[in-house]
């Protein structure tokens, strides 16, 4: 293995180990406030997808990525090469779909009243759960041509007609077709991304003018958003930039990989290391911005450090 693939795949590594740990702790944290009768807010439901979608990429674009690189695993090559393609990308369609609908959902939270998206706030608690339901199973159906196209290099005795992607292959067409296909896939992903910029920008624009008559009145208790919201709204504006920066170049590595014959390895390990930041961040955004989790950490630091009551003889 050359030295820049080596680098790569090390650096694979180390990211999904992280990736993996900030993940299952966020999701432990949600699972602890359940099972201690805390009811959970909408957005935890959101955010709590979020990691599942992250947990997928990271499972699929990292591991898989390192135990193909470093020769680990025993798996048949085929079904390695169709399923953790499928599993990735329906992990990061339902990754940019959960994150779009954070941001729309947060911008209509937070909306005053009397406004026009004020009035969308008991529908939209109603159309959730629904519309995390739909994207997962668009993503699970629209995705189905990674398990047709892709196979193992091995797998394939003609290997005239394919192109190769590390220890993949899938079937090669026309520059034209590949040309097409590339917009078609990468047209759900641009559309998200302008609504989750539209809605950042709203909610930056509420966010100033709650600021503003704060200010003028000198008064804090006619606020109409309270601390709390206002902070969970800039955790999640936060997130939603860091994912349109990582997804964006995501998003052009998984262009350049459809049109190109034949990439090379550590193209393709370059692009799975962008693919996979933001599921590797994200978790450790959240928990630095969630009060909750700060308490709870606390609290587990108190109860260790107190001494035990001692007997009376």
């Amino acid at each position: 293995m050359a030295a820049g693939d080596l680098t790569a795949g090390f650096i694979l590594l180390l990211q999904t180990v992280f990736g993996m740990l900030g993940n299952f702790f966020l999701l432990y944290h949600y699972l602890f406030l359940y099972c201690t009768g805390i009811r959970l807010k909408t957005i935890d439901f959101i955010v709590k997808n979020l990691i599942v979608a992250n947990i997928l990429v990271l499972l699929s674009c990292g591991f898989h990525n390192v135990m193909a690189n470093f020769q680990w695993h025993n798996l048949n090559r085929d079904f390695a090469c169709r399923f953790f393609p499928y599993v990735r990308v329906v992990g990061r369609g339902v990754s940019i779909g959960t994150t779009c609908l954070l941001s729309v959902f947060q911008v209509i939270t937070i909306s005053p009243r009397n406004s026009r998206w004020g009035g969308l706030k008991v529908k939209v608690l109603k159309c959730v759960v629904p519309s995390v339901i739909l994207c997962w199973i668009v993503n699970m159906v629209v995705n189905v041509i990674y398990l047709m196209y892709l196979s193992g290099d091995l797998s394939n005795k003609s290997i005239t007609n394919r192109k190769h992607f590390g220890h993949c292959s899938a079937v090669r067409h026309d520059q034209t077709r590949d040309s097409l296909y590339a917009v078609l896939m990468s047209f759900p992903d641009v559309l998200c991304f302008v609504v989750m910029i539209w809605a950042s920008g709203s909610t930056v624009l509420i966010l100033y003018r709650h600021k503003q008559r704060v200010q003028n009145i000198h008064s804090i208790k006619v606020s109409s958003i309270s601390s709390p919201e206002s902070r969970a709204t800039k955790t999640i504006l936060l997130v939603v930039s860091t994912f349109v920066n990582f997804n964006t170049l995501s998003t052009i590595c998984n262009i350049v990989l459809s049109l190109l014959n034949n990439p090379s390895l550590f193209f393709v390990n370059s692009s799975a290391i962008v693919t996979a930041c933001f599921p590797t961040i994200s978790p450790f955004l959240l928990m630095s911005r969630d009060s909750r989790i700060s308490r709870l950490c606390f609290a587990e630091k108190r109860n260790t450090n107190s001494p035990t009551p001692r007997k009376k003889m």
